[in-house]
């Protein structure tokens, strides 16, 4: 686990994938970065690797995480994504496993150790309970529970709610220094506020924003919910 860099709760993050890019996802970061400071809420946000730059120099709030990044040392490697590279374009951490771009777990625990050496935070995926105590032997920084099933389409049930609690625990026996974001299924404020108000330390959402009517007061809103449902459980 990389510990220069302090992830604290209540904290979301802004996964725009390959929907937005350049000129696009930098006014929804500068965006996020004001309402991180209003509302007090840590937020992460992922661009695409050649907006890294763009993105950390503006930055005062948001931390600037890549999308993914391989385990390789300097050296060959055309097509890979180098950790040193990530950092030296701005980038703080990185995500990984994501369920769009899969690694082996061998390889997995092989790149969460390089962005350790390097100074990177990693926040990684986990589709079930059990992944996520797979995972929480590696040490990442953040685990980003959510299930493939509700990437996209939402729907979160009472049980989807109770499982919350129960990733958390398992985790927190692991490593209690690892933080718990609860991700997918998040369309709106309310889903934010339901994950939060029980027991996930962060939320996340793509196409809740992105696709939403008003993508800048979509951010505002779920921000606002995460503070919220924050104050009142803690």
């Amino acid at each position: 686990m990389y510990r220069g860099l302090k992830i604290t709760p209540p904290f979301f993050e802004i996964g725009p994938k390959a929907y937005l890019y350049g000129r696009d996802v930098l006014k929804l970061a500068r965006h996020a970065d004001k309402i991180s400071k209003k509302y007090d809420v840590q937020m992460i946000i992922t661009p695409q690797y050649v907006d890294i730059p763009l993105l950390a120099r503006e930055m005062e709030n948001v931390l600037v995480f890549a999308q993914h990044m391989d385990s390789l040392e300097v050296g060959r490697g055309v097509g890979s994504v180098l950790p040193e590279a990530l950092k030296a374009a701005g980038a703080v951490g990185v995500l990984l496993n994501h369920s769009e771009k899969r690694l082996l777990k061998d390889e997995l625990e092989r790149t969460i150790k390089r962005a350790d050496q390097i100074g990177l935070a990693t926040m990684v995926c986990a589709d079930t309970l059990e992944d996520a105590a797979v995972v929480a032997q590696m040490e990442p920084n953040i685990i980003i529970a959510e299930s493939p099933d509700l990437i996209g389409v939402g729907g979160r049930d009472a049980n989807d709610q109770l499982a919350v609690r129960s990733i958390n625990e398992t985790v927190w026996e692991i490593n209690p220094d690892i933080r718990v974001l609860h991700g997918a299924g998040i369309r709106c404020g309310r889903d934010v506020y339901d994950v939060i108000a029980n027991g996930a330390q962060g939320a996340g959402s793509t196409s809740g924003i992105i696709l939403s009517k008003d993508p800048f007061g979509m951010v505002e809103e779920m921000a606002r919910s995460v503070r919220e449902a924050w104050d009142i459980t803690h």
